[in-house]
């Protein structure tokens, strides 16, 4: 590390970032359901800790429980000269305001001629791993990565969700900032750099074969990535961090080094945004493989409640192990 450095768990790298956003940016302000007032003051996770008094209630407020509301509200304001950053409790809820997000911020530019921007941030959490069953744990990404217009940021690591939220308050574009709920402690580098969307990272090395994983499918690639190192087989693993811009030519640089590709995620695999990746790999870089691509995901089921069912629906490490070992059969 450098002494621009710090280790932090994640929570406190994404506050981090919104207090430098609010001191740097005079147009932006946070909002969302109890993100002063829950717990330690901080929204469920903390992220939000000290912002309003800091800031105060004209740039940190707390909102009604209205998602419909809410998410029309912060595209009406983008729309006027702002940069709402709203919480978003659970990604699950978001669908009580799918219009705001997909009909009116992801389509303003493009039906109003390009007259104004919808500069937004959704932030909002996806992922299982902490009991939260059915309504409160699903993966959503594909969803909205699906949708055009938006920008779709995917953050595995406490450097990326700082780097990556600095960034996206500076886009023009209405971004859906999916963070996940089982990585809000993990602890990493933090070097307090923005990163711009569209560029995957290089997280692991290796020679034998490529791995595409993000959040805590990351973590699990890495846990593969050990047992199958006992063995003598590399993998490299690419973090893409956001899916839309998504970055492919890092994914086909790997492949032509590896001719070897398993793309993992923890949402349902059926129609997931694993099998985009290897539409484009297949399409663009047929003439690199040695194999057919592999996808890895969740079972087509809602999350259960039960821990040990709920760990039995998500992939596994074991089942990054088994996919690489049949890729390179």
């Amino acid at each position: 590390m450098t002494a621009e450095t710090k280790n932090m768990v994640t929570w406190r790298s994404l506050n981090t970032a919104l207090h430098d956003i609010l001191d740097d940016t005079p147009e932006a302000f946070v909002l969302g359901e109890d993100i002063t007032t829950w717990g330690t003051g901080g929204g469920i996770y903390g992220v939000t800790r000290g912002l309003l008094e800091k800031f105060g209630r004209d740039r940190v407020l707390d909102t009604p429980i209205s998602e419909e509301v809410l998410l029309s509200a912060v595209s009406a304001a983008a729309a006027r000269g702002t940069r709402p950053i709203l919480e978003i409790m659970y990604s699950d809820f978001s669908f009580l305001g799918f219009d705001g997000i997909i009909n009116q911020a992801a389509k303003a530019r493009y039906m109003f001629g390009g007259q104004f921007d919808t500069p937004l941030v959704i932030r909002t959490n996806g992922g299982s791993g902490i009991g939260k069953a059915a309504q409160h744990s699903q993966s959503l990404e594909t969803l909205f990565a699906h949708i055009p217009g938006l920008e779709v940021v995917v953050p595995g690591t406490p450097g990326d969700a700082y780097g990556l939220l600095r960034h996206a308050v500076t886009t023009d574009n209405p971004t859906i900032f999916l963070e996940h709920k089982n990585q809000y402690y993990d602890r990493g580098p933090v070097d307090f750099a923005p990163i711009p969307f569209g560029r995957a990272r290089v997280a692991r090395e290796g020679q034998h074969a490529t791995v595409v994983a993000t959040q805590q499918m990351l973590a699990r690639s890495f846990a593969a990535a050990e047992e199958l190192a006992a063995d003598g087989i590399e993998i490299e693993i690419i973090d893409p961090r956001t899916l839309y811009p998504l970055d492919m030519d890092t994914i086909y640089a790997s492949v032509g080094k590896t001719r070897h590709l398993v793309v993992g995620h923890e949402a349902v695999r059926d129609f997931g945004w694993g099998a985009e990746f290897v539409a484009q790999t297949v399409e663009a870089a047929w003439d690199k493989l040695d194999a057919a691509p592999i996808r890895v995901g969740g079972a087509r089921t809602p999350i259960p409640y039960s821990p040990p069912l709920e760990e039995a629906v998500i992939p596994s490490k074991d089942d990054f192990v088994t996919a690489v070992r049949r890729s390179l059969a």
